[in-house]
């Protein structure tokens, strides 16, 4: 009976090395959720002079964009068909017991198009998603060339991403840009020819950087 109770002691001992086999886990799971390497110097090519500024009425963004066309795409927009872009900035609460807290946040949606009686070309600004019905607030710009108003598209200037209440003080933060064209919005009979591709119809620029404590506290 006495050598019967040893071995089951042992069977239900906890298994030497679990801890450690948890903490390489954890190890992984959050090395799959970072950046490989080389990935913030390639962000740092797509989006230059990203700058963060911490008021009493919030907390705003300043970027630069480096962002150009395909040949098909600049295409579709001769043609008259109008090109749909999606800019989102994401305010994150760095934790290091679990993924990070995203605490605020804002999306810039935009439409350039060609206007073949004019000649000219517009760019529309929205906080929310264009639609057909051609409802809600946005702000036109009309430009003599595509080169100037894509210009207007790669600066981002005081954009107010935050409420001045969304920080608090003594805590790491992250702010992630993200830069993208939206085909969702093209019409269905363009989208069906994007196959094979979708290179072409691809922009996506993003870069991910610290808030500073002194700005995160002011």
């Amino acid at each position: 009976m006495t050598d019967f109770f040893t071995r089951c002691c042992k069977k239900t001992a906890p298994e030497p090395g679990w801890l450690r086999r948890r903490l390489v886990l954890a190890a992984l799971l959050l090395g799959a959720a970072l950046p490989p390497a080389g990935a913030q110097e390639h962000e740092h090519e797509q989006i230059r002079e990203m700058q963060l500024e911490r008021t009493d009425a919030g907390l705003f963004l300043s970027a630069t964009l480096q962002m150009e066309l395909s040949d098909t795409v600049e295409s579709a927009l001769s043609k008259g068909i109008s090109m749909y872009f999606v800019a989102e900035a994401q305010v994150l609460r760095q934790r290091w017991y679990w993924f990070d807290k995203t605490v605020a946040g804002a999306t810039r949606y935009m439409r350039l198009s060609y206007q073949p009686l004019t000649r000219r070309w517009r760019l529309s600004q929205s906080s929310s998603p264009f639609d057909d019905s051609g409802l809600g607030v946005s702000l036109g710009q009309i430009f003599e060339s595509m080169p100037e108003a894509l210009a207007a598209m790669r600066r981002i200037a005081g954009w107010r991403i935050a409420p001045a209440d969304a920080l608090q003080a003594g805590e790491p933060y992250l702010v992630r840009l993200q830069f993208r064209l939206d085909t969702s919005q093209l019409p269905r009979p363009l989208q069906f020819g994007m196959a094979g591709r979708s290179s072409a119809w691809t922009l996506n620029l993003s870069r991910t950087m610290p808030l500073a404590a002194a700005q995160a506290g002011s």
